[in-house]
């Protein structure tokens, strides 16, 4: 795998870690320091031993919450980045997940599903969608991210109108940008975020329509490069769905948008007006939702 020097050095220094398990689980119980207690569960995951899975599921047992919680952090990335034990450590956070009352838990126990990305977690997940707590919402986002099956993007897109904006916006980040699915559903969602209030919600709607074709988005793009504030994903945007009204406002961006020059560059270029006339020549038109 090709990484940066610095990420290799990391995973050197999480798989050659000399502490004992109970040493690595009672650093990462006790530790104020949170970056610190991290390192510790990192190292039990790049370990991945039969014997890290046994100490996980009995901290999965436990009457004390901050273990539970630790528990289902350790089983969901054991043996990073080759998994190891992933059906027992599914059969383990599930039996949690039927029983578990404290929120804490619950989402840790659904980023950890998220993470293992097993398909027998969507239903089971899907049942606290509606939980009070938003904490919980957002694990459950997660949990069902990545999925093409029914079910799980039913599930996000209602998700996606979520009352909290971070449970809202990562939905529309599930929907728009984890699968490649196009549907009438997912366009009309997308659509649906649009107006958000939430700036970040309303640009991973706007790329999600631009990458599945959808012209609806262009005057939307229009107004946005137009703006005082353009992130990345709108620029990124006009680039899958080139306009030539893009044109002079992705150059007036020259002036002042420091966020990538090389995404700049490459969506200027789509929207040139020689570039898109090409695209119309080729009958490059927008693609029907299947």
């Amino acid at each position: 795998m090709d990484c940066p020097p610095e990420l290799k050095e990391y995973w050197h220094r999480m798989r050659s870690d000399p502490r004992s398990i109970d040493e690595l689980v009672s650093t990462a119980l006790s530790e104020s320091d949170d970056d610190i207690a991290w390192d510790a569960v990192c190292a039990l995951h790049f370990r991945g031993t039969e014997g890290v899975l046994a100490r996980a599921e009995t901290l999965c047992r436990s009457d004390s919450v901050r273990e539970r919680r630790l528990g289902a952090d350790i089983l969901g990335q054991l043996g990073i980045p080759d998994r190891t034990f992933p059906k027992q450590c599914l059969s383990i956070l599930l039996r949690m997940l039927s029983d578990e009352m404290d929120a804490d838990v619950l989402q840790a126990i659904l980023v950890a599903l998220g993470h293992l990305k097993e398909s027998d977690a969507i239903e089971p997940a899907s049942r606290y969608r509606r939980h009070p707590d938003p904490g919980v919402r957002h694990g459950v986002v997660l949990a069902l991210t990545g999925y093409d099956d029914p079910r799980a993007v039913n599930w996000l897109i209602e998700l996606s109108c979520d009352e909290d904006t971070h449970v809202r916006d990562w939905a529309t980040f599930a929907v728009a940008q984890m699968i490649d699915l196009d549907t009438p559903a997912i366009r009309e969602a997308l659509a649906a975020r649009l107006e958000d209030a939430d700036y970040d919600t309303r640009c991973e709607a706007i790329v999600g329509l631009a990458k599945r074709g959808d012209r609806r988005v262009i005057p939307v793009i229009s107004e946005e490069l137009a703006s005082n504030r353009v992130g990345s994903l709108v620029v990124e945007a006009a680039a899958m769905i080139p306009d030539p009204q893009f044109h002079p406002r992705l150059i007036a961006l020259r002036v002042w948008w420091n966020v990538s020059q090389t995404t700049l560059d490459e969506a200027i270029a789509a929207c040139s007006p020689s570039s898109c006339n090409d695209q119309s020549a080729t009958t490059r038109g927008t693609p029907r939702a299947r």
